[in-house]
């Protein structure tokens, strides 16, 4: 048997070598320093995950361990090239894994099964890798994964890449210890992290930004632990006695700031704030959760798949992610944050308001928000409305999208 890969194999660019090189130096004279930097490099609960979800968003590899069993090394499929394959390969004694979740599993014919694992035969070529975590109409043996599969998934996902990944099995004897070169977290910590996040969100900036269709109105920017920002725009003269007026809107570049047509965004979006303005007042919420949570790049590939006839729904949970990976803790922590307790809530959607509800957040009041509907975005709404239950039509739950 081969000896076991050691980190070079793996960070094999002259670049990588460089930032290892980098690190150790570092890491060196930080070691001679007086008084030490422990307090500003002391770890806190979600550090080990941001750097890791560093790593996977440059395309590197990260160890995964779970308690006592064998620690994996992890690579996102997305971005993955055939020499980074071949890396990979090179630090394996036995087959490479694919990792791929629940969703996509059931893409790939599995049942019932949480996170899953295709293991790869020694001659999958790169783009066969690609198609596995991706494509439609595949037919594998998948079988069940544990929570190092599933936070590899939780991971991809956190980084807005494509909800799959490659591992291998990682023997420590004869190799460099990972903490020299790879990022090391426990599947624990990952698969808590989101958990976390919403306590992280900070407001850094807030300035007078006078609208088109509401006037006096300001912009009052938050920003959490991965760096991504969330904006509260508040409009006219609130009155926090009474239920505010609010809409929580996830931002969509193609509808909000191109007018696409094959969505439904930018014309609530310009709807929402008239509506609010009109009420003497209140917040939109936008929101850093293009595509339904799944990110702008992913958004396009279930739009490419929606363009060979796979609804809106189908899509998402053809590239494995959930139908919906939206989250509305941080909409709730940015409403405590600017003081308002209830909530008049501009939606069509049960589900946003049972994830407000569900995060403590007063509902006194549903006011529709009926966009409308054209010959580009009838079959996307109707997908919603029969779905997900939105409740759009003539805003009554048993209504029709009509004809455009």
């Amino acid at each position: 048997m081969d000896a076991p890969c050691t980190t070079y194999h793996v960070l094999n660019t002259p670049w990588e070598e460089f930032v290892v090189g980098l690190y150790e130096h570092t890491r060196s004279d930080l070691a001679d320093m007086s008084p030490p930097l422990t307090p500003l490099l002391a770890n806190t609960p979600l550090a080990a995950t941001q750097r890791a979800i560093g790593e996977f968003v440059a395309g590197r590899p990260v160890l995964l361990a779970d308690g006592e069993g064998a620690a994996r090394l992890v690579l996102p499929v997305e971005g993955l090239t055939p020499e980074r394959l071949a890396a990979l390969a090179a630090c394996a004694d036995e087959s490479i894994d694919l990792f791929v979740s629940g969703t996509r599993a059931a893409a790939l014919g599995a049942r019932s099964i949480g996170a899953g694992v295709v293991r790869l035969a020694p001659s999958s070529r790169c783009e066969q890798v690609l198609a596995l975590a991706g494509a439609v109409d595949l037919q594998v043996i998948v079988d069940a994964g544990d929570r190092v599969a599933a936070a590899a998934i939780e991971l991809a996902k956190l980084a807005r890449l494509l909800p799959a990944a490659l591992a291998v099995r990682w023997h420590a004897s004869g190799s460099v210890a990972p903490t020299d070169a790879v990022s090391g977290v426990t599947a624990s910590e990952v698969l808590a992290f989101r958990a976390g996040l919403a306590s992280s969100l900070r407001l850094v900036s807030s300035a007078r930004v006078p609208l088109h269709d509401a006037g006096d109105s300001s912009f009052e920017v938050f920003r959490d632990a991965l760096g991504q920002f969330w904006t509260a725009v508040v409009i006219g003269d609130m009155d926090r006695t009474r239920p505010v007026p609010v809409r929580l809107h996830s931002a969509c570049l193609t509808g909000d700031a191109f007018g696409s047509r094959r969505c439904d965004c930018g014309d609530q979006l310009r709807m929402a704030i008239t509506m609010i303005a009109a009420r003497g007042g209140g917040v939109l919420l936008y929101l850093d959760q293009e595509g339904c949570g799944i990110g702008l790049a992913n958004k396009m590939r279930a739009y490419a798949l929606q363009d060979r006839g796979v609804d809106t729904i189908d899509a998402n949970t053809t590239l494995g992610f959930e139908r919906d990976e939206r989250r509305y803790d941080i909409a709730a922590r940015m409403l405590r944050l600017l003081g308002i307790g209830e909530v008049a809530l501009l939606t069509n959607n049960p589900t946003k308001m049972a994830g407000l509800r569900e995060a403590g957040v007063l509902i006194a009041e549903r006011i529709a928000l009926v966009a409308p509907v054209n010959e580009s975005n009838r079959d996307y709404l109707r997908a919603k409305q029969q779905r997900a239950g939105h409740l759009i039509g003539s805003a009554q739950p048993d209504s029709e999208v009509p004809d455009a």
